[in-house]
């Protein structure tokens, strides 16, 4: 191994905040980690990290040499761009990544449809409920739910995600009919949750215009859209679900929007994010191939709600 590449693993190593975690990025052993940065030290004959057995600093020099490494890593992501752009054919390795569920419902016909057109692209697609680092991790384009909060990279509204108060008509009958929003307090909920994000209530605009939030009495929770929509079906909860989650249960009748005249808030929307503004043949069309597929102004999903235009709007 080369210094490029243990200065670009002293930078995986930080990033990552451990040696474990580095570790599993690359698929290796801690101990190979610790052996190749014992061996940069060697190199440039200056100690960078300050090792205990549990954690590690940086030395004065040590945050120097990360530095560099970021701006090597940038360097180095640009000449590849760069040559990659000069092939009329795309070609390489595309790394994706998204939440579970948009992965397998709207990336993977694009995938399937965009390997058939351009054979000599590869995909990694990565599905992953939690937020990850993408510089670090080298993925070239991420797709989120709700605005990103690094600043660093570049991201793109791409649909957006109303929500819908949902329930079967077996609920509906067991329990009654909901009048006004502050009736769900009595209504056994399914809601999500997972150790960074939790849904407690639903958000509205009153008749005033002003905000509010309805508490909802959560009977059940899951950190997955698809076993929220399960417990939905059961008819033993009802569901304020994004639309994306859906297919055609509202069209086909197994699920019934509650509530149509209340003005829900929007969920957070769909977007795609990418660490540099000079994408890569691969990367841009690949792109533009899944804003086609999701439509321009009304996203794939809403098309199986009927009259979905005229819900929840107030």
């Amino acid at each position: 191994m080369d210094t490029t590449s243990r200065l670009l693993m002293l930078l995986e190593v930080v990033e990552q905040g451990s040696f474990i975690k580095a570790a599993e990025v690359r698929n290796i052993d801690r101990s190979v980690i610790s052996k190749q940065l014992s061996r940069l030290e060697e190199q440039l004959g200056v100690r960078l990290l300050n090792r205990t057995t549990r954690s590690f600093s940086l030395t004065a020099a040590g945050a120097e040499m990360v530095k560099k490494a970021a701006e090597l890593r940038e360097l180095l992501g640009e000449t590849v761009r760069m040559a990659e752009n000069y092939h009329l054919e795309p070609q390489g390795v595309l790394k994706i990544t998204s939440s579970t569920l948009f992965g397998k419902r709207y990336l993977q016909p694009v995938i399937n449809d965009f390997q058939m057109r351009f054979p000599q692209v590869e995909v990694e697609l990565r599905l992953d409920d939690r937020v990850i680092d993408i510089v670090s991790e080298g993925f070239d384009l991420a797709f989120r739910i709700g605005e990103p909060k690094d600043s660093s990279l570049i991201a793109r509204k791409i649909a957006r995600n109303r929500l819908l108060i949902l329930a079967t008509p077996t609920f509906i009958t067991n329990y009654g009919m909901p009048k006004t929003i502050e009736d769900l307090t009595q209504l056994p909920a399914a809601s999500y949750a997972s150790t960074s994000f939790k849904v407690e209530g639903v958000r509205y605009y009153d008749k005033n215009g002003e905000a509010k939030e309805q508490k909802l009495n959560s009977i059940f929770r899951a950190n997955d859209a698809e076993v929220l929509l399960m417990k939905t079906l059961s008819g033993s909860a009802f569901f304020v679900a994004p639309a994306f989650v859906l297919d055609n249960e509202v069209k086909e009748g197994r699920l019934v929007p509650l509530l149509t005249d209340v003005r829900l808030m929007e969920y957070g929307a769909i977007y795609a994010v990418y660490p540099h503004r000079d994408l890569p043949v691969r990367t841009r069309l690949f792109f533009d191939a899944v804003r086609e597929y999701l439509g321009k102004d009304i996203p794939i999903w809403e098309r199986a709600i009927p009259n979905f235009e005229q819900l929840y709007t107030g």
